[in-house]
């Protein structure tokens, strides 16, 4: 039997016409979760209701978390690497207590940023406001730098404007990348919101 089983929710990419036409393989849609595989074949490809239902709970949010934080790292790597340089390079070379002194804070709040955009949002995601992924995740940056900022965690109120700014931007930044991983997203409706986001995350950029 010539038939091509394919995840329900990879139906929105796949034109099953054209696979049958230039293959000569039926597609059929199968469960919503590979476990119910087994079950969906012996069933003679008839999927029940549960088949079908698309789950996102906090669980299934949370395993998809490793997979956004491992890339965020590098730019986290980055930024702390700048942090260590900006505040803690002398004229004697690269003091450990002025970056401990100066430095500590900002480089926790990019830790806390990165947090906060990759499992927070996740984990959070049907309480957080907003619809877009781009401004959830600036609200969490937002009061993540604005709670360090209150506990004066920053060496003076510029550094500290500096970091709620790329603090906002990187958390956004990193909540709309978990759009992919979400099974009600639409690639028409992301293109629109990075359209706005992307903008600003430069600016945010270049004025921090």
């Amino acid at each position: 039997e010539r038939t091509l089983i394919l995840p329900q929710l990879g139906a929105v990419g796949v034109e099953a016409h054209t696979v049958t036409r230039e293959t000569g393989f039926r597609v059929v849609y199968g469960p919503v979760r590979a476990r119910d595989l087994p079950s969906f074949i012996a069933n003679r490809h008839t999927a029940t209701p549960a088949m079908r239902r698309v789950r996102f709970g906090i669980v299934d949010r949370l395993v998809l978390t490793p997979m956004e934080l491992r890339p965020s790292l590098k730019y986290l790597g980055w930024y702390m690497l700048g942090c260590v340089l900006f505040f803690g390079l002398e004229a004697q070379g690269i003091l450990f207590s002025a970056i401990i002194r100066q430095g500590l804070g900002p480089i926790l709040l990019g830790l806390a940023a990165t947090l906060a955009g990759t499992v927070l949002v996740p984990a959070l995601l049907p309480w957080i406001p907003f619809r877009a992924f781009s401004v959830k995740g600036a609200l969490l940056g937002l009061l993540v730098s604005g709670g360090m900022a209150w506990f004066q965690a920053f060496p003076h109120p510029l550094v500290a404007v500096a970091g709620m700014t790329i603090a906002t931007a990187g958390a956004s930044y990193f909540a709309v990348n978990f759009t992919g991983s979400t099974p009600f997203t639409s690639m028409s409706g992301v293109k629109r919101e990075l359209k706005v986001a992307v903008p600003l995350y430069f600016i945010a950029g270049g004025l921090s």
